[in-house]
């Protein structure tokens, strides 16, 4: 059967031990290297899904420093996973020797990968087996062809069999040349594994046990070892610093990006624009530049984002706009408008055809289908039915230095610009606000709340107290007309 078919037909392996116990000093850290997040998920997920692609029977993650975060990191994934202690770090063999020792009496094929190897997939481990298992190996490794291959081990061939992996400070200038290197993942008959193990040394410039010599050991005993040599030479990569978290970083950005527009989403600028994996976008969505997208944010058909928009864990609606905002945990309905320079807060749910504008902050907020909040407002802890228009500059205070209280506003009601509505207040249908009101007291279906002191006007105040000023002469020189525009709006008024 080809290793094709195989792959096809694979069964599920006895155990996958996933290596994750260094220190990861490079990365400059307070924490694992492997808690560092790539595309909204840390570099150990990648890693433990990768393993888990297997349906393994066992899968085993062998930790070290850093072992209580990364423990509670595993708790918080879906797969079932054992972690093994590597107390001291005294190399790949050492720790695959503490992974093994959790497994008991096992038998079967033994899947070794790595936590810091992001890009790794499910579908690369599932070829590796089935190469494993059509090739009858005992031992098989996944390699690459590397322009330079400087610090990898090479991979040392006798034809189609491999016969050693050189570290490159061991490794003579003639086997520097060689550039198919070794990635560290392999695939064990578990009794060659065993039986490498036991006969380990530290022999070697890291004075470590290496798991390479593994494969070394098992070709002198006449065992066939092979290697599955992938195309894709970042499911190879790990990650060791900052410089190689960001490469990494911006190609699984890439292939995200490429991933959505063969499904028909447009992205303007790919170069300026990153997506979660978790992030899921309909068709005909349109990506405008400095558009970020994280968590579970959700798009509907034929929204557009952008520019310069951030959301997290936000649902927007078919043919909604959302231009230059920040958004976290928060729904935007069908047909809505939000923007520009808009703070959504968690808790905001705009309806079908609402708007929320230019600068207007919004939390626990929920706008009911053709509501706006157009211009310059605050609407915290506040529920508005459908219909509802409120003008610039309106707060709902919702804070009195130590509850919060929530404000309602009815079915069609209007609120005039600079007002302030103090919590618990209720505005009821078709209610009207004065503009420059402070509504302290619940406003009746149909009624007009004025909240504001009378206007005095004192006449020939600026010719008095400003003599020679623009002011004093333009008053002077005014007839006593209003304007006109004002006039018109008056007598529309009155008719």
């Amino acid at each position: 059967m080809s290793a094709e078919n195989l792959e096809n037909d694979l069964g599920p392996v006895s155990a996958v031990i996933v290596l994750a116990a260094g220190g990861g000093s490079r990365m400059k850290s307070s924490k694992s290297k492997l808690l560092h997040e790539i595309s909204g998920k840390t570099m150990l997920h990648y890693s433990v899904s990768a393993g888990a692609a297997l349906d393994p029977a066992h899968l085993v993650v062998v930790v070290g420093k850093y072992r209580n975060e990364v423990i509670e990191e595993l708790g918080q994934l879906s797969a079932s996973v054992t972690t093994a202690l590597q107390e001291e770090q005294l190399g790949t063999g050492h720790a695959v020797l503490c992974g093994l020792a959790e497994l008991g009496d096992l038998t079967g094929e033994v899947v070794v990968t790595y936590g810091d190897v992001p890009l790794l997939s499910g579908d690369t481990l599932r070829q590796l087996v089935a190469v494993h298992r059509a090739n009858r190996n005992c031992a098989t490794v996944l390699t690459a062809h590397v322009a330079d291959p400087t610090g990898y081990g090479r991979i040392v061939r006798d034809g189609e069999r491999v016969v050693g992996i050189i570290e490159h400070r061991d490794a003579t200038e003639e086997e520097r040349g060689i550039t198919e290197i070794n990635s560290g993942i392999y695939v064990f008959d578990v009794e060659t594994l065993r039986t490498g193990l036991a006969e380990l040394s530290t022999d070697n410039a890291q004075g470590e046990q290496y798991l390479t010599d593994v494969v070394q050991s098992a070709h002198e005993r006449g065992d066939r070892v092979g290697a599955l040599i992938t195309d894709d030479i970042w499911q190879t990569e790990g990650v060791n610093d900052r410089i190689q978290l960001a490469r990494i970083s911006a190609e699984m950005n890439r292939r995200l990006l490429d991933t959505w527009m063969l499904e028909g989403v447009t992205i303007v600028d790919p170069g300026s624009t990153f997506i979660d994996v978790d992030v899921d976008l309909a068709r005909d969505v349109v990506l405008m530049p400095g558009t970020i997208l994280q968590g579970a944010t959700t798009i509907g058909e034929g929204a557009i984002i952008g520019p310069d928009t951030s959301l997290m864990n936000v649902e927007v609606g078919a043919g909604a706009e959302v231009v230059r905002t920040h958004g976290s945990f928060a729904i935007i309905g069908e047909g809505a408008h939000v923007g520009p320079f808009s703070y959504l807060r968690p808790g905001t749910q705009l309806g079908r055809d609402g708007k929320i504008g230019a600068f207007v902050e919004t939390k626990n907020a929920v706008i009911g289908d053709r509501s706006k909040v157009p211009h310059l407002a605050y609407c915290g802890d506040a529920i508005l039915d459908e219909d509802v228009n409120i003008g610039a500059g309106t707060i709902f205070a919702n804070y009195d230095g130590v509850h919060k209280s929530p404000t309602h506003v009815g079915k069609g009601a209007f609120v005039g610009s600079n007002s302030v509505l103090v919590a618990p207040v209720d505005i009821a249908p078709g209610a009207f606000v004065a503009a420059g009101s402070a509504v302290t007291e619940d406003v009746p279906a149909g009624g007009l709340a004025i909240a504001r002191g009378r206007q005095h006007t004192a006449e020939g105040w600026v010719v008095k107290r400003r003599p020679g000023s623009k002011s004093a002469e333009a008053a002077l020189g005014h007839d006593g007309t209003i304007h006109p525009a004002i006039a018109e709006s008056r007598s529309q008024q009155k008719d």
